[in-house]
């Protein structure tokens, strides 16, 4: 089980958020000999706590704590308090997402050198390219255990009829679509079982099949004795010393008590949402605007893949909920051309809603009601659908900033989310859309559905990795450019968003992030 560290220990990793970035980089450190304590703040959860059973999850594992959605974009008005769908518990979103594993591809790390300035964005090059990230694809695709790919060589899982229908369609119109690359057990492998096909990945995987680190890498971590975890921490604020070094993070334990834990690093990985509002909530008479923030990017450049739902009606059953949640996907629009009136691209992930999340997405808000939305739900056995998933535009102006007024019950200022369409959001989604409609009228769809975006759970941004300091808040290796040792180990670190699910990219970068550190501490940089 866990280390016991003592809270005056300067010697340790603090590591905040125990999810993809965080619970991968205390493993990585933890192998290399490395302490750290992780502070969680939610509850740790067990296996059989895990239910197939899509609202009852969502209410269990969930980060509901208060936040406030503004700005114009549709989901302020149809999820005001929700703006990401994200858990609070040891192995943060890793136990809600759907295992869909996928690597950037080149010209996603560099979108100013690809298309230039964009009027009304604020997009950057990544500092590292697609080159040097690829070793550490191949280690963490090994690590998560990703099907379809060369680092496991495990097979694809079987393809369901729900795939089977997109595939059809896709190929009457001349798209490309493939299987999913799915960080999802088709064989025994890692110490878990092969999946059984239960269908509900995203309410976390009971037989554990699916990689989350709440039961590879932390338990892994954990019995090297060189890491404890600390769940029910809320992270209040990071402390720093007279020269500007970071000293420790204060933290509200499980029962309210506050705790001060010593530190010699500190690793902010908390998703994008807490990540900054913990870094503007750590300000001081030396840094007054919050930690890291001496270019005014913190919170700033909020990024959710540009999305949105379609689900057609057949008049034979498909049965889609009779497969992994993202079965395939079809590439076809993944590259970036401009001529189809959009920068970059997105894919069409096909993705099975359970009957009760259908109910509650198909016409969410005021709309949830009515005969034809009745009408659609008991067609339910007879959709297949997709989930679209495209580049969204950095805009600074899309932002996690401090509420003036309002606190939660830890006394923190409850965060709000501004998000809005960048133009080209909005284009890549109707052009999606209407690929959408002709690739299910190719397979004779009796109707076609627009789904508004869902509640965000690709955060990413607002924290971005820039090659000068005055562009972003940290470096190629996620370490602050104000502050040599605090580091963002999460998706707020991205510079631009991608095609693609983000956990991937994030496990890689905490592999690479690990080797970093262990190195910065043995030459006493750090």
């Amino acid at each position: 089980m866990s280390a016991k560290f003592d809270l005056n220990d300067d010697s340790l990793v603090v590591i905040i958020g125990s999810g993809a970035g965080g619970g991968t980089l205390a493993n990585e450190l933890a192998q290399k000999g490395i302490r750290s304590v992780v502070l969680e703040a939610g509850k740790r959860f067990k296996m059989d706590d895990i239910e197939n059973d899509e609202w009852k999850m969502f209410g269990k594992i969930s980060w509901l704590d208060k936040r406030y959605v503004v700005g114009p974009a549709r989901i302020a008005e149809d999820f005001p308090n929700l703006p990401a769908w994200i858990v609070k518990g040891v192995g943060g979103a890793t136990m809600h997402w759907a295992g869909v594993a996928m690597r950037f591809q080149e010209h996603e790390f560099k979108m100013k050198t690809t298309n230039g300035t964009v009027p009304g964005a604020n997009v950057l090059d990544w500092p590292v390219s697609l080159e040097e990230m690829e070793p550490y694809y191949v280690k963490a695709e090994k690590k998560m255990g990703v099907c379809g790919t060369e680092a496991t060589g495990m097979p694809y899982h079987g393809k369901s009829s729900h795939y089977k229908v997109v595939a059809e369609g896709a190929k009457r119109i001349g798209a490309r679509c493939e299987q999913a690359k799915l960080a999802i057990n088709t064989e025994v492998r890692d110490g878990r079982p092969p999946c059984q096909v239960n269908g509900f990945c995203m309410q976390g995987c009971r037989i554990g099949a699916k990689w989350s680190t709440m039961y590879t890498e932390i338990p892994k971590a954990e019995a090297t004795g060189n890491v404890e975890v600390r769940p029910q921490s809320m992270v209040l604020r990071i402390e720093h010393d007279k020269t500007g070094k970071v000293t420790g993070v204060l933290y509200a334990d499980k029962d309210g008590n506050q705790q001060l834990q010593k530190a010699r690093v500190v690793a902010v990985a908390g998703n994008s949402i807490e990540s900054p509002r913990m870094l503007l909530n750590s300000e001081s008479s030396m840094f007054p605007d919050g930690l890291a923030n001496s270019s005014g990017q913190v919170g700033q450049n909020y990024m959710t893949h540009t999305t949105g739902g379609v689900y057609a009606e057949f008049e034979k059953p498909v049965h889609m909920y009779k497969s992994t949640v993202v079965p395939g996907i079809v590439h076809e629009w993944n590259d970036n051309d401009p001529t189809r009136g959009h920068l970059a691209g997105y894919e069409l992930e096909i993705l099975h809603l359970g009957l009760p999340f259908m109910s509650a997405f198909l016409k969410p808000g005021k709309g949830g009601w009515g005969r034809e939305l009745a009408d659609s739900l008991a067609n339910y056995g007879n959709m297949a659908g997709f989930w679209i998933c495209g580049e969204d535009m950095a805009v600074e102006s899309n932002n996690i900033t401090l509420h003036a007024t309002e606190k939660d019950q830890y006394g923190l200022p409850v965060p709000v989310v501004y998000k809005t369409d960048h133009i080209n959001d909005t284009r890549m989604r109707n052009h999606a859309y209407d690929r959408s409609k002709e690739l299910f009228d190719a397979v004779g769809a009796l109707k076609v559905n627009n789904l508004p975006p869902y509640p965000a759970s690709h955060n990413m941004g607002t924290n971005r990795m820039s090659e000068h300091a005055r562009d972003g808040v940290v470096n190629r290796w996620g370490q602050a450019h104000d502050i040599k040792n605090l580091f963002v180990s999460d998706g707020s670190q991205f510079t631009s968003s991608g095609t693609e699910n983000p956990t991937l990219t994030i496990v890689a970068l905490a592999i690479r992030q690990a080797d970093y550190i262990a190195d910065q501490m043995k030459r006493k940089e750090i």
